[in-house]
């Protein structure tokens, strides 16, 4: 069997950080996650709520890094829970249960000027129970020659032909 969902969304609200009796972190969340269409008429276009829970260092990372707005990939297990509301009737809710977390969007890198974005590959993955924390910038219009940007290289805006 495999039980396995990669969602992306804005979160709703900041991610809410609790600690459990034994000390462990836990954070939980909503994302807002758009469908592909609104309808075979062209109707309006609809979103779908969904809770996330965050266990351990992958929990602290959401909390620390990710913001109500913020656009975040989330791969988990789907899991369902449930409970029985004030009037006794018994409930369900769906939620997944996060395994990573990667941020969805590039970040405008303010100490650069407008025309540089930064675009973080920060992730954290609770498989391995490692923290990756790498950046990429990409290069300015005066970039230096390849050799010295990391192998890669400005082409230009001309329409001549491309090197591969």
């Amino acid at each position: 069997m495999l039980n396995h969902i990669v969602i992306m969304g804005r979160l709703t609200r900041d991610p809410e950080l609790r600690y459990t009796q034994s000390n462990t972190p836990v954070a939980g969340f909503t994302v807002a996650v758009d469908r592909d269409f609104g309808g075979r008429d062209g109707g309006e276009k609809q979103t779908d709520f969904i809770d996330c829970t965050a266990w351990r260092q992958t929990g602290e990372f959401v909390s620390k890094y990710f913001h109500k707005g913020s656009m975040i990939v989330v791969s988990g297990r789907l899991q369902s829970r449930k409970w029985e509301d004030r009037d006794g009737n018994k409930r369900t809710n769906w939620e997944i249960n996060v395994d990573n977390v990667y941020f969805g969007e590039s970040r405008r890198d303010s100490s650069a000027g407008d025309n540089s974005y930064s675009r973080s590959t920060d992730s954290y993955s609770r498989s391995t129970d490692s923290y990756s924390g790498q950046a990429y910038s990409a290069p300015s219009r005066n970039a230096a020659p390849a050799s010295q940007a990391g192998g890669f290289e400005d082409l230009g805006d001309d329409d001549g032909e491309l090197p591969f």
